[in-house]
């Protein structure tokens, strides 16, 4: 039995993408018995395919997910989501800026439990990181009244019975709070655990500006209050 399913959406990170394959294999392998790891190339305009196709043709461990057209962060999450197998099902990033390895420690915190929520609890960023996730947090807090912190933080993990329940989720990079939200909503229990953060060390990061992480941030705040009054209406 599938205790659980991990999704890697992916976009253009190639040059992760070797050891994200590697690391997998070597620390998560042994675990092939009671987990599926599902790699989503989504939409990629690099070699993602080609190397997804040469690493992993003798592998069973390892499920692909292959989308022509880039339609959104959320989009490649949710078809890998879709086809996933585990009791739990859920995400983290394939940029390898949170190590494959807490994997285990979600394995170890799901045990025979029902209805988490598991997530990371980021350590080691940058001030300015920081500053925003803060800003966000508070924001969201005061909006659903309920404490809600480190939104972006990975991994996300969940019953598929929960994720069977979702209702129009988003595309974009509002799936994070979505799925935050409606866990609190559904009551489940949430779990967070602390993650090492590390630093890029291939690839280019899609909020790599302060302007950028400007811009995210007020389509995340107007994205919130659209959310609000979505869940109001059910």
């Amino acid at each position: 039995m599938i205790k659980l399913s991990i999704i890697f959406p992916c976009y253009n990170e190639a040059e992760n993408i070797p050891t994200l394959i590697n690391d997998c294999k070597k620390y998560l392998c042994k675990y092939k018995s009671e987990l599926e790891i599902v790699l989503v190339n989504n939409g990629s305009k690099d070699n993602t395919k080609k190397i997804f196709d040469k690493l992993l043709q003798e592998s069973d461990f390892f499920k692909v997910v292959n989308i022509k057209k880039n339609q959104g962060y959320g989009y490649g999450i949710l078809k890998g989501l879709s086809v996933a197998k585990g009791k739990y099902i859920g995400w983290m990033h394939a940029d390898l800026q949170t190590d494959p390895k807490d994997i285990i420690k979600v394995l170890n915190i799901i045990g025979n439990t029902e209805n988490l929520y598991i997530k990371g609890k980021r350590k080691n960023r940058a001030i300015t990181d920081n500053f925003f996730t803060v800003l966000m947090s508070l924001f969201c807090s005061l909006v659903f009244r309920k404490i809600i912190f480190d939104i972006n933080a990975q991994p996300n993990i969940f019953p598929k019975e929960f994720f069977d329940s979702w209702i129009n989720p988003p595309k974009h990079f509002g799936l994070d709070t979505f799925c935050y939200c409606m866990a609190i909503k559904k009551k489940l229990r949430i779990i967070k655990f602390e993650v090492f953060f590390g630093k890029r060390t291939a690839g280019e990061a899609h909020l790599y500006s302060f302007s950028s992480k400007i811009s995210y941030s007020i389509n995340a705040l107007k994205y919130i209050f659209e959310l609000k009054r979505n869940i109001n209406k059910k």
